[in-house]
């Protein structure tokens, strides 16, 4: 993937090498809640750590989310006051400057079709770089949680460690595979900027079945890997980022972490109705739509089928 063309972002917070004592403070709701077993915790842990959001909302299900919100200004303040002397703006080193590179991008082609398409103010995320644990407006963050998109305080979350567990874990890896990582993250924040992220948190809490919240969960999943398409089609049409090979790995990339596939892996079988994310063939699939039309329309999971 060439990504030297692509700039340099500014909205990132480096809290890498540093002490966060008081992580826990404001750490939200706690995983383990809702009656669920040690089994059922650990496939979900597995699963949010392929890619997505924080796991305590796949976990805790609506009663989390309720928790979330209303203790959610409060965890912000505190966590705020606790990373305030973080070191902002575009890091030094290789992988930090490749993390700026791919925001950047991404708020270069945002800040265009987001008005574009949908007539809205794109308004970037600012991304935090952590090791090990931190804390977030939405709880303490941890590097077993992978990469996650805070809908409270508008922020992604990535222990850059989570790059050598792709290549380690998901036959994953390469510049253009981390890249579709960081930017399906960015695509829960354009969710959430088309007010598509407060939707499905009361649509959750109101759900008669947990599988009918989990349904709602694979339909944002699925739109962020398509938003992550759309983004990778503007930005090779703008840059020409990519390389042979490039769109190959992310496809590899998106079949290792689907819940089908993870299940498996996890417990020698699959359960499609607890299934937060999709399928293999579900996020290859979205993906793909994404990249072939770069269209932000075309990724409305909501009108699809399941």
């Amino acid at each position: 993937m060439r990504w030297d063309q692509l700039g340099q972002s500014d909205n990132i917070e480096d809290r890498r090498g540093q002490d966060y004592a008081d992580a826990d403070a404001g750490a939200g709701p706690r995983l383990g809640g809702g009656g669920l077993g040690i089994g059922a915790i650990a496939i979900l842990g597995i699963i949010a750590y392929a890619l997505g959001i924080n796991p305590a909302l796949l976990i805790g299900g609506a009663e989390v989310l309720n928790n979330m919100r209303g203790g959610g200004e409060v965890a912000t303040q505190r966590h705020d006051r606790q990373t305030r002397q973080a070191p902002t703006g575009a890091p030094a080193d290789r992988q930090g400057r490749f993390i700026s590179a791919v925001l950047a991008g991404n708020e270069r082609v945002w800040s265009e079709i987001l008005p574009e398409q949908k007539g809205l103010r794109f308004t970037p995320a600012r991304l935090v770089l952590f090791n090990g644990v931190t804390g977030s407006g939405c709880g303490r963050a941890q590097s077993a949680m992978g990469p996650f998109y805070c809908p409270i305080d508008k922020k992604i979350y990535l222990d850059t460690s989570f790059f050598r567990d792709m290549d380690r874990r998901f036959g994953g890896g390469g510049d253009f595979a981390y890249a579709y990582v960081i930017s399906h993250e960015m695509g829960h924040h354009i969710e959430n900027l088309l007010g598509i992220l407060p939707k499905v948190q009361r649509a959750q809490q109101m759900a008669s079945s947990r599988s009918e919240a989990n349904n709602l969960s694979v339909r944002v999943e699925l739109m962020a890997d398509c938003l992550a398409g759309v983004w990778a089609a503007h930005a090779d049409q703008n840059w020409k980022i990519l390389e042979k090979g490039d769109l190959e790995k992310a496809i590899d990339t998106a079949q290792a972490i689907g819940d089908d596939r993870l299940q498996r892996a996890a417990q020698g079988y699959a359960v499609p109705d607890s299934f937060t994310h999709g399928s293999s063939a579900q996020r290859v699939e979205w993906l793909q739509r994404g990249l072939q039309t770069g269209k932000i329309d075309a990724c409305n999971t909501f009108s699809a089928q399941r």
